[in-house]
């Protein structure tokens, strides 16, 4: 709740549904079995989040403000993942479609480490780690940033980790739209879309059309 952008954005409505109710949604059209947590700061300004997913049954876990990568750690080690599945609370368009395969791909190849960012839109991706991997990064990191995010060791030391990437089909493939929440015009075009396409489960190739609309 906390950004220095937009203010309180995870539960702002867009189109009457919170931006963060909007993800949990998408995750109900997972095929595969997943364990959904919300990691979130100890703040109380966050406390919002935690009722709210009180009122939705969701599981929550609160941690470190700015190491992020502690949080994430701290919150595997509590609920005992093997494989973690980061998802971040402000791209309320995530594409659980692609979301599956990228589950298939990283358990058939046994990778640490598995993404699909750098073909889809800007806030559609997402990222798989093992816990072992993410221990490494616990243990290992030192810089500031390898705190402020969880994936910044793992980028920067490809040679420790198996890394694969999800290939995208080319309706897909439009790394140059921006589908996240980070600011304003962001927050404005989120609405746009979801109230142009009708649909609470708007697809990745109705987003990328209807951006092209929103001015």
């Amino acid at each position: 709740m906390g950004s220095s952008r937009l203010p309180g954005k995870v539960l702002r409505p867009i189109n009457g549904t919170p931006l963060l109710g909007r993800i949990l949604d998408r995750l109900g059209h997972l095929r595969h079995r997943a364990t959904v947590v919300v990691a979130t700061t100890g703040e109380a300004r966050d406390d919002a989040i935690v009722s709210y997913c009180g009122q939705r049954e969701v599981k929550i876990f609160r941690g470190s403000e700015n190491n992020v990568l502690n949080r994430y750690y701290q919150c595997a080690m509590t609920y005992g993942f093997e494989q973690v599945i980061r998802l971040t609370a402000d791209n309320p368009f995530v594409d659980v479609e692609e979301l599956d395969r990228l589950i298939d791909l990283h358990l058939s190849t046994q990778a640490d480490f598995s993404h699909s960012f750098s073909q889809l839109p800007v806030g559609v991706g997402a990222e798989i780690f093992r816990f072992s991997a993410l221990a490494q990064c616990a243990e290992a990191s030192h810089a500031p940033h390898h705190f402020e995010h969880v994936d910044e060791f793992m980028l920067e030391h490809p040679e420790r980790f198996k890394t694969v990437e999800l290939e995208i089909a080319a309706e897909k493939n439009h790394p140059q739209v921006r589908l996240t929440v980070d600011d304003e015009t962001d927050f404005r075009r989120a609405c746009f879309i979801a109230e142009r396409a009708g649909s609470d489960h708007v697809t990745t190739e109705q987003a990328v059309a209807l951006c092209s609309q929103f001015a």
